[in-house]
């Protein structure tokens, strides 16, 4: 079930530090990423995650897993509809690349907004060139061969140590990457809105007062309900 992308335009107005507090409330953490990073600033990346799993290389697998054309990275992407976002489980290898600009031009192609790896991008430049926002654990010359397999394509998976399912809303922007479950999206967003409102109220009390920001925040219910009757004024 893809997400409406009402939701998404709704989601690309807030921060991810917002959605993390969020998620965390209802419960479920982890699900900020940890050791992945922007590699396009100033993007803000939302959409339905797709997920690919790597292995560490054993032979029996690969001998058992397609090459080519129908191998699971290439499933994965090509399962990517217009908006999507791929999310990688590289097993953290900092020094592998999961993609470099040949393999990642099928995202490109799909229409995909961006890629998630706790693993590392080769050939940045070109791919961010392709109009993709890329979240990674780092940058590399250097291939996967060797380190890691692509083996299953759109299964639960581990990024950055967050659980990421199919139909999972990735919010990610310059301060990191945050997973909501698609069975609280909504509920999650409406709470956002509701505190980010309420943060910039509050951030005009403790300037007009000339107070600590410690009066106000974190906000209380009583601060929340006097945000409420300010706003019916």
């Amino acid at each position: 079930m893809s997400i409406p992308p009402s939701i998404i335009a709704r989601y690309k107005k807030v921060a991810s530090a917002t959605v993390y507090s969020a998620v965390r409330r209802l419960g479920y953490e982890p699900c900020f990423m940890r050791e992945v990073f922007s590699f396009t600033p100033g993007i803000t990346l939302v959409g339905s995650a797709k997920t690919l799993r790597f292995v560490p290389p054993r032979q029996d697998i690969m001998e058992q897993t397609h090459i080519g054309e129908n191998s699971p990275e290439y499933i994965a992407m090509g399962s990517c509809e217009p908006g999507d976002v791929l999310v990688i489980d590289g097993l953290g290898k900092k020094y592998a690349a999961v993609g470099g600009d040949v393999k990642l031009l099928q995202l490109k192609m799909q229409g995909a907004a961006g890629l998630v790896t706790d693993a590392s991008i080769r050939d940045l430049n070109i791919v961010a060139d392709y109009g993709l926002a890329v979240f990674a654990g780092g940058r590399t010359p250097m291939g996967g061969a060797g380190e890691i397999d692509p083996f299953e394509a759109n299964v639960t998976i581990q990024c950055g140590g967050v659980a990421v399912r199919p139909g999972d809303l990735v919010m990610a922007d310059d301060d990191g990457v945050v997973i909501v479950p698609e069975c609280i999206i909504e509920e999650v967003i409406d709470w956002v809105e509701e505190h980010e409102e309420v943060e910039e109220w509050i951030k005009t009390l403790i300037e007009k007062e000339n107070v600590a920001p410690g009066k106000y925040y974190p906000p209380t219910d009583e601060t929340v309900r006097r945000y409420h009757e300010n706003n019916e004024k």
